[in-house]
């Protein structure tokens, strides 16, 4: 058997063993753990095998949602678990939803969706535009959504845009078909909540998103989204999964990126390092070596391999230490309003023409934390 054989045939054990999440309706959860709403769209068709409604078939129709997430309490920031099909979840430790709404169309959840930024103060309505990444259920988004909106405090509108995902480790290829087939619903997904009255939009992308919002922005030229490209306010791309070259391809075509644009990088993630060489190229964005191969681009490049742990694919989620330090940043606003972004969070800071690299060392996010 060939090394990359291997490794694929490694990756779809161990994450065999996970189970998979599922949209889980447990009422009684909202009196034990923290509810937080995501706002869903999404071109996932029903699965008829499964009756799940949001399966990882592909419609060319977005379909509009609203999840509320309980949250459990006993647990540490960054974990994120569920319960296996057939068992009844622990609701103090486990992810569970307490209601769900599947809006009639884009109006309705439109009209939801503005009454919940007016939660926010006028002039300053924010929405996180989060896309999820490779191998995801329609649940695992919108869980980790919740997980990352609470465990950083964001206070922000939550918003999903959960495209169909094949949700199987050797399902790499459907996934990144229906990457270009998702375009479409994640722009209409952006009419919508500007529409709705958010005057700042951040998109938050993961892994093989990342390619999907990178080819949204893209085609987004025409006047008719020229208020939905003046809302947008900031892109992070986590871990994204998407070669270096095309990535400069489509930031040439979208012209002046969102700022700020921030793109977490590790040396150490081994989902990326598998993907380069399924795709037979020398790396992916996710794991560049240093901000010199972006370095023509108006793009800050958070390095954050001293976190890394695991695969090393999503350590802004996962690791409790990078966590606090990126809630600090979040409520301070400093990275997300290009003011004093270095302080306490870099390890170091190198400046290469127009992009700017932070590596983030834990013995200077500890020493913040208590600031």
């Amino acid at each position: 058997m060939n090394r990359i054989a291997f490794a694929v045939l490694t990756v779809a054990l161990l994450t065999g063993c996970t189970p998979r999440g599922a949209v889980v309706i447990e009422p009684a959860a909202a009196r034990t753990g923290a509810v937080e709403t995501v706002f869903i769209g999404t071109t996932r068709a029903p699965d008829p095998e499964s009756g799940e409604p949001f399966g990882f078939g592909r419609t060319e129709e977005t379909r509009f949602v609203r999840l509320d997430v309980a949250v459990p309490p006993e647990r540490e920031p960054g974990e994120i678990d569920w319960a296996p099909k057939g068992r009844a979840p622990d609701l103090s430790q486990e992810f569970v939803a307490t209601a769900q709404d599947v809006f009639a169309g884009p109006g309705a959840f439109r009209t939801e969706l503005a009454r919940d930024l007016r939660r926010q103060p006028a002039g300053r309505r924010e929405a996180i535009v989060f896309v999820h990444g490779f191998n995801t259920t329609f649940a695992e988004g919108a869980y980790r959504l919740a997980q990352l909106g609470h465990d950083l405090k964001i206070g922000a509108t939550l918003v999903h845009y959960s495209w169909p995902s094949r949700a199987h480790p050797l399902g790499y290829a459907y996934d990144r078909d229906s990457v270009l087939f998702a375009r479409d619903g994640l722009e209409d997904l952006l009419r919508e909540v500007t529409a709705a009255g958010a005057n700042r939009i951040v998109i938050a992308a993961h892994s093989i998103g990342s390619l999907l919002t990178m080819e949204t922005l893209r085609q987004m030229s025409g006047p008719q989204d020229a208020r939905v490209r003046d809302s947008i306010a900031g892109v992070i791309l986590f871990s994204p999964d998407i070669d270096v070259e095309l990535f400069h391809a489509q930031a040439r075509a979208i012209g002046d990126l969102p700022q700020p644009f921030l793109i977490f990088t590790s040396k150490r993630d081994k989902a990326l390092a598998l993907s380069a060489r399924l795709t037979g190229e020398r790396d992916r964005l996710g794991n560049i070596d240093s901000a010199a191969e972006v370095a023509d681009l108006a793009v800050t490049v958070m390095d954050t391999t001293a976190f890394s742990t695991g695969t090393g694919h999503f350590d802004a989620a996962h690791s409790a230490a990078l966590l606090s330090v990126l809630g600090q940043v979040a409520a301070a606003g400093s990275v997300l309003e290009g003011e004093g972004r270095i302080g306490f969070l870099a390890g170091s800071v190198v400046t290469v023409r127009n992009a700017t690299q932070i590596i983030m060392a834990p013995v200077a996010a500890m020493s913040g934390l208590g600031n």
